[in-house]
């Protein structure tokens, strides 16, 4: 028997396969993933597209007949070169493979495959985590959760629950012996045999039967108005999860814009992985030289500023902006600091005092990117690099604390840095300060 499905395909009905295949390539689509990112600017890091994964590893799994024992006659049409007794040479296995150009005329192409940009962004963040993304959940009731709870017997139309309602409705006509429509049929076909054979007495008797099931049927009809069942719904409050995130960076002469370009690449990347984590994230834009201020987003990386460095005054500005505005029982906060290394020596106790006491206490994950001129413009290749003194400064503070620091010279150099931030770990192990 051959089934042939020749129905309009409905909307989505694509979606179970397109999943199947995602799950079945899912290391190929992976891995293909990362490779893209790393060549795409940081617009479209969140952007779906298509990518391109070795088309020998989507071949679906078949069955086949062992190549090896039994007689094997093969019948190939057109022949006019062999014959039997002839050996065949083993094709070059280096030609028809890949985009390389073949001379028998046979080649395998890569597959193409578009994500979308939820499948896009799934993949592309699948193992990285957030440090302690539990430890503030629940900011406060904004939103309610529906979910069903048991049946009941009044409510909406839409919300009849067919299943339950036959249920009931079978279970009733089996309790109150109501007839089946083969029953009567048989009573009514042994009334016709009997008006054929002329039998008066038991004609008689077969159709007062015929009369009680009929009667007992309309009786007890299919579905009773007690047999519908609704389905019911329960609220809950749904916490809503909020996060706030921090961007320090310093606007000093030294700070140029190539390593503006970098912070603002590393600010992106961490804002679209807090954005997946969380369903509200408020982003506070803190630039510094000698004093701090709390600008927007263009200000931040596009308005030039003169002047001294003094890091602290980052710090204690955000320390302020969080006690006025971010409770740190009802927000999670993160923190990312860019900077080229350079601070008023002077200086560098009063971070350290304002980041241990202050800052690190109230935030989940405090991150300090240093950003420089790329090895080409920076003496020669292979050179020491000489430590700045904030990096000395942040060298001491404990293992144990929420903090991380980087070095970032090239923008090829931000999605691998930011990998190793963020990278799943096993629990309780924390990410190298450096």
């Amino acid at each position: 028997m051959h089934i042939i499905d020749r129905r309009l395909n409905p909307g989505g009905k694509s979606f179970a396969n397109r999943q199947r295949f995602m799950r079945r390539a899912r290391a190929l689509v992976r891995r293909a993933v990362r490779e893209a990112s790393s060549q795409r600017s940081i617009k479209d890091a969140g952007k779906g597209g298509e990518i391109s994964i070795p088309a020998g590893g989507v071949h679906e799994p078949i069955l086949r007949r062992s190549s090896q024992g039994g007689t094997r006659d093969y019948l190939l049409p057109g022949n006019k070169k062999y014959i039997e007794g002839d050996t065949i040479p083993r094709p070059d296995p280096q030609g028809g493979k890949g985009s390389k150009a073949s001379d028998s005329g046979e080649g395998e192409d890569e597959f193409r495959f578009a994500l979308s940009d939820e499948e896009y962004l799934d993949l592309f963040l699948e193992d990285l985590e957030l440090p302690d993304l539990a430890k503030r959940q629940i900011s406060g009731v904004a939103a309610v959760e529906w979910h069903q709870a048991g049946y009941q017997t009044t409510g909406s139309p839409s919300r009849i629950s067919v299943p339950r309602t036959m249920r009931n409705s079978m279970s009733r006509r089996i309790a109150l012996r109501r007839p089946k429509p083969e029953e009567i049929a048989a009573a009514e076909a042994r009334v016709a045999e009997l008006e054929e054979a002329g039998e008066s007495d038991a004609l008689t008797k077969a159709r007062a039967e015929v009369e009680r099931l009929q009667r007992r049927s309309k009786l007890i009809p299919y579905i009773d108005p007690l047999d519908v069942r609704y389905r019911r719904l329960e609220s809950t409050p749904k916490p809503i999860a909020r996060a706030a995130m921090f961007c320090l960076m310093d606007v000093s002469g030294s700070m140029n814009e190539h390593m503006k370009d970098l912070a603002k690449r590393f600010y992106s990347l961490l804002y679209l992985f807090l954005k997946r984590r969380y369903e509200h994230v408020e982003v506070v834009f803190i630039r510094h030289t000698h004093e701090a201020q709390e600008v927007d987003e263009d200000t931040f990386f596009y308005s030039r500023e003169t002047g001294g460095t003094v890091v602290s005054t980052a710090l204690v500005k955000m320390a302020e902006i969080v006690k006025d505005r971010f409770p740190v029982n009802e927000w999670n906060l993160y923190a990312a600091q860019a900077s080229d290394g350079d601070n008023t020596s002077s200086d560098n106790a009063v971070v350290l005092s304002v980041l241990r006491d202050s800052i690190l206490p109230i935030c989940q994950y405090y991150a300090y990117v240093e950003v420089g001129m790329d090895d080409d413009d920076d003496g020669p290749p292979g050179a020491a690099e000489p430590s700045t003194n904030l990096w000395r400064a942040y060298r001491r503070i404990s293992p144990d604390a929420p903090f991380a620091m980087r070095k970032v010279k090239h923008r090829r150099d931000i999605y691998p840095v930011f990998r190793e931030l963020f990278a799943r770990r096993p629990e309780g192990v924390k990410a190298d300060a450096e």
